[in-house]
């Protein structure tokens, strides 16, 4: 039996200083719910990515996370964890049954989004955290909700409905999450993520591995 998957949230940012250690950034990562949005090809309308070098885009317009992950976070840090606080836009009930691969499709309404890649996080959200090493503990947790393309917009709200389709097959989100760690990943695996549909962020990250690896002479 399929797990019935629901909008929890819809939530969008604006621009506001963030301390990161010493630092001071700019960040969208905390963001507020809405009664509904429109979600257009870069994303959620009146949402702000302040570090469009990293974030943002076409291929990484929207990011979700669902409630079985703050479940589950809660129970491992021993704390409540706000809706929200992950800088997601969309929260779903839960992503349901199998692993998420890169492709698969989810249609809310009339937006169609597509799964591009897992989020690999910063110091960002270590602050929002208020953990600095949090970075690491979701690298081994292996909890990175993921960002998607917009195939086809709309308006969202919470409480619809959303649709899955699974392709299945080819590369598994965890395992891409993986892999950006793993600075000894073999050629032929860095190929394979060539030929799924990732976010272009991702292509031109593993094609310099894969550029890096062949210069040197490794298959």
């Amino acid at each position: 039996m399929t797990a019935a998957i629901s909008v929890l949230s819809v939530r969008r940012g604006r621009s506001q200083s963030l301390f990161v250690g010493d630092r001071v950034v700019e960040s969208g990562i905390r963001k507020q719910p809405v009664d509904s949005a429109t979600i257009g090809p870069h994303g959620v309308a009146g949402d702000t990515v302040a570090d469009t070098r990293n974030h943002g885009g076409a291929d990484q317009a929207i990011y979700v996370y669902s409630l079985e992950d703050y479940a589950w976070w809660e129970e491992q840090l021993q704390r409540s964890l706000p809706v929200g606080i992950f800088g997601e836009n969309l929260t779903f009930s839960t992503f349901g049954v199998g692993e998420v691969m890169i492709g698969d499709r989810w249609r809310i309404g009339e937006v169609v989004l597509e799964t591009t890649a897992p989020r690999i996080p910063c110091g960002k959200l270590g602050a929002v955290m208020k953990d600095p090493r949090f970075a690491e503990v979701l690298r081994r947790g292996r909890r990175p909700g993921f960002y998607a393309r917009v195939l086809a917009t709309g308006v969202v709200a919470p409480g619809m409905e959303v649709e899955r389709t699974g392709i299945r097959k080819g590369v598994g989100l965890l395992e891409l999450f993986d892999l950006a760690y793993n600075v000894d990943a073999p050629a032929d695996e860095l190929r394979r993520v060539l030929a799924a549909p990732v976010a272009e962020r991702v292509r031109l990250n593993t094609e310099q591995r894969l550029d890096r690896l062949t210069q040197s002479g490794a298959n």
